[in-house]
């Protein structure tokens, strides 16, 4: 009997080809034109995207892409393609690992008609995002679900939807934040990335996000509410770490509107800094790859905004990136 081949499939959020600004442009045209990223009636969205967002955004991101590009890259992509050739040596000879973009290069499309041509008959999917979102793991996962449907014999599929909570995770991200001297600090920050406030009420409807206590515990809304995986998220690190609840804050970032969950992180370190805090460490732990939102969004101009209001220094904790012990523990969440 023929062994089963299975390819474990990673996929991020994707980065442009280059800093320039026509491959940003493209970059961001596929991305904002997705639906389950912005969820208006399709000619507003296009309208919107096309008309508007695009002609405006493409040059000054660009710019931002520039500052963080290196030799080697989209920083993004280039710890991304680490991992997966890190994780793969963790393989024997029946399981492969490969990597997608679900916007960009490599594309799902060209991924998906490589392990079909080399014959996999299982497929493991692993968006690499922490804390399940409709605009994150559930476009990554439709898409990937999309090319599927396409084979003649679809091979068996399983996804990891969410890993916030699996103990090496949070082992893996407690040793990347005690790299760093805690008592040094005044505060400290969980930032998560921001969402429309519509898209959480989305996933349960009959709740009210603006009165829910999932920053003190689980709310009855379900395991797939972004906003009370991130809170349960910080929890789970504060534990680890022994933070009292006076040591820290949480917030959310990359904010485009007053529409989207709050706390926002820069209204956080406003006050602190106004309030006197002096020294801030800020952690990011929807973000298992470093990119524009880490790089420069807290490193560079949360910096600057906390010391304009009063504050001394502001330091960033790296993301997992390639780091050895997030390979083992991507392995375990896996369960190969």
């Amino acid at each position: 009997m023929a062994t089963e081949k299975t390819a474990i499939l990673l996929l991020n959020i994707g980065t442009p080809d280059s800093p320039q600004v026509k491959d940003v442009r493209r970059y961001l045209s596929e991305f904002l034109n997705d639906p389950k990223v912005i969820d208006i009636p399709w000619l507003m969205r296009k309208i919107l995207v096309n008309l508007i967002i695009i002609p405006f955004r493409a040059p000054k991101s660009a710019k931002l892409y520039q500052q963080i590009w290196t030799l080697k890259g989209s920083p993004l992509l280039y710890y991304s393609e680490s991992l997966k050739n890190k994780l793969n040596n963790l393989m024997d000879d029946d399981n492969q690992v490969f990597l997608s973009m679900r916007y960009g290069n490599p594309s799902i499309k060209n991924t998906i008609r490589q392990i079909q041509n080399d014959g996999f008959t299982k497929i493991i999917a692993v968006p690499l995002f922490p804390q399940w979102a409709s605009s994150s793991t559930q476009t990554a996962i439709n898409a990937v679900q999309r090319e599927i449907g396409k084979w003649e014999t679809r091979p068996q599929l399983r996804m990891v939807n969410q890993f916030y909570h699996h103990p090496q995770f949070i082992d893996a991200f407690v040793h990347r934040i005690k790299e760093f001297d805690l008592t040094a600090y005044d505060h400290i920050i969980f930032s998560y990335h921001g969402l429309p406030i519509r898209h959480i009420q989305a996933t349960h409807p009959e709740n009210d996000c603006a009165t829910c206590a999932c920053n003190n515990n689980m709310p009855t809304c379900g395991e797939y509410c972004y906003k009370a995986t991130c809170y349960a998220t910080t929890r789970l690190l504060a534990k680890e770490l022994g933070l009292t609840p006076n040591q820290y804050s949480q917030g959310f970032q990359s904010r485009l509107s007053k529409k989207w969950i709050t706390p926002f992180t820069d209204e956080i370190i406003r006050t602190k800094g106004q309030e006197g805090v002096k020294n801030i460490l800020v952690i990011a732990p929807a973000f298992v790859t470093d990119c524009l939102e880490t790089i420069i969004e807290i490193g560079i101009e949360y910096k600057e905004l906390f010391k304009q209001h009063g504050g001394s220094s502001l330091d960033y904790v790296p993301s997992l990136n390639d780091s050895d012990r997030w390979v083992n523990a991507l392995k375990n969440i896996i369960e190969i």
